[in-house]
């Protein structure tokens, strides 16, 4: 039997535990109200619903239960919804005199659509100052020293039949946040990130950050993603005119943001079997052209920024395929590379780093085979580069829907080759293109029997300039364009440099003398006649 003294003591203890237990019952719902009061004060454009607090006096932990938090613009869905948050005291910083928390966010889900995305970018306000720190911080009086997030689900919906961007399964790890401050590129805290990127590709990043520094938190991180599947990223690339199917990135590389800039550092990149069309349309020229003045000024940015540095040591294409569609063009014709392996090397936006270079193979409409060699340099003045291409044995039916758009007839038979070689520095171009036809057969009576009586004497008449023009010795068309100019216009691109080019030097070689106005083409078949 217990000494009576032990007896008191032991009631006496049960009574205070009682007491604070009870009283911890009470101070709930009133701790929750506060909680989510300071909450709402300190978020700007957001307010957050907490359906259960639970205060935990031994411990002095606070768990809150189904947070919910809606941007007020437009409350439906839900921005995120967290099955629990809770803080605690950070016992091991304790250990070492330091009264700090720990916090751990579980299970949340984030939920974005295209209308609160865009009301978010449209907000003047920075994201630093919408009060999503304050909002943390109010929520447990000691200052965070661990920072944990678990299983958390990342989704955004656009507009469009497009599969979500999902990220799920993300874990977030960051400690010893309340360090003492630091000297410039010293990152005391260490922070890990895992999670799962749409349905096969996995993201990993560890590193070290200074989340006290000002005025934004610096770090340092080595990043890997595996298997990231491209063809989710339809709903924004769309945008841009390029239409992406299949594709998957693999890459590792390491990112710095520190106060004087930002360094990113990619080792090495793969994208294995993607499929890029670049689609014209009467109804997007007008936003080609923004675009591309957009890209040229982005472009001279970034060249020898002094706080912005990239450089990319090897980007490898597998088995790639890439096209330019135009159906502004009757008929609509599609120009491609297929089976398109490249390496691209030292691709850096800063001069001293060196040239980028690159190498690439493929097939031109899925025929000829196609190679292009490159050396890019970021300039001062502009983008400088060389770049040499040869194409041969490309089959010129493949090329039908393109002759037909331009030339206004096709072909039966014949063969297709291509060479060129442009330089461009301080902002002038120089170099030539080369077309070369062979054995081309114009006209054929079975295929071209139902076209009508002048578009097959328009046919004829382009057949027999092909052997007017042909290399006695090799039989081929063939001719030599030279090319100069300036690039200075950020409204040209070099699509459309290359696509004038192909126009000048090879319709212009195939048809001198010729207009391709049916009215004006009619006489000259009459002449001919008579």
């Amino acid at each position: 039997m217990l000494p009576r003294r032990w007896l008191i003591a032991c009631v006496a203890i049960g009574l205070v535990l009682l007491v604070a237990f009870g009283a911890a019952f009470f101070v709930d719902e009133p701790i929750r109200r506060y909680t989510e009061a300071k909450i709402n004060h300190a978020l700007k454009g957001y307010s957050a619903r907490i359906g259960k607090a639970d205060f935990h006096p031994l411990g002095f932990s606070l768990d809150l239960f189904d947070v919910v938090v809606v941007q007020d613009a437009h409350p439906e869905p839900a921005v995120a919804r967290i099955p629990l948050l809770s803080a605690s005291v950070h016992w091991r910083a304790l250990l070492s005199g330091r009264v700090v928390g720990d916090m751990l966010i579980d299970r949340p889900t984030l939920h974005i659509d295209l209308t609160q995305a865009r009301k978010e970018i449209a907000d003047p306000t920075p994201v630093k100052e919408r009060g999503w720190q304050e909002a943390l911080e109010a929520i447990y009086p000691l200052k965070v020293n661990h920072f944990r997030v678990r299983s958390a689900d990342i989704t955004y919906v656009d507009r469009g039949p497009f599969k979500p961007l999902r990220i799920r399964d993300l874990m977030i790890d960051a400690t010893n946040i309340r360090n003492v401050r630091s000297k410039e590129r010293v990152y005391p805290s260490e922070f890990e990130v895992k999670a799962v990127v749409f349905e096969t590709g996995r993201l990993r990043a560890h590193g070290r950050a200074d989340f006290l520094a000002e005025p934004n938190p610096t770090f340092l991180s080595d990043i890997a993603l595996q298997q990231v599947e491209l063809d989710y990223f339809k709903p924004i690339t769309n945008r841009y005119n390029l239409m992406v199917e299949k594709g998957v990135l693999s890459a590792e590389g390491r990112v710095e943001s520190a106060a004087a800039g930002r360094n990113v550092e990619i080792s090495k990149a793969t994208v294995s079997g993607i499929h890029v069309d670049y689609l014209h349309t009467t109804q997007t020229a007008g936003t080609e052209r923004q675009q591309r003045s957009d890209a040229t000024k982005a472009v001279a940015q970034a060249n020898n920024a002094p706080d912005l540095r990239y450089h990319v040591e090897a980007l490898e294409i597998r088995q790639g395929n890439f096209g330019f569609v135009n159906k502004e063009a009757k008929p609509a014709y599609r120009v491609f590379l297929s089976d398109v392996n490249a390496v691209f090397e030292n691709v850096t936006n800063q001069k001293s780093d060196g040239p980028a270079k690159a190498r690439l193979q493929g097939k031109f409409m899925g025929t000829g085979e196609a190679t292009v060699r490159a050396t890019y340099r970021a300039e001062r003045a502009g983008p400088g580069f060389d770049v040499s291409v040869r194409i041969e044995g490309v089959e010129l039916p493949s090329m039908n829907d393109l002759l037909r758009a331009y030339g206004k007839f096709d072909v039966v038979a014949g063969r297709f080759d291509f060479f060129s070689e442009l330089k461009v520095h301080d902002g002038a171009i120089a170099g030539y293109v080369k077309p070369l036809f062979k054995d081309m057969v114009v006209y054929d009576p079975a295929q071209d029997k139902d076209k009508s009586a002048l578009h097959k004497v328009y046919e004829r008449m382009v057949g027999a300039v092909g052997k007017i023009l042909r290399n006695r010795t090799r039989e081929e068309v063939a001719t030599k364009a030279e090319v100069s100019g300036r690039l200075d216009n950020p409204n040209v691109s070099p699509l459309e440099v290359a696509v004038k080019l192909i126009q000048n030097a090879f319709f212009k070689a195939i048809l001198p003398g010729f207009d391709r106005e049916s009215g004006r083409l009619t006489g000259r078949a009459s002449s001919e006649g008579s």
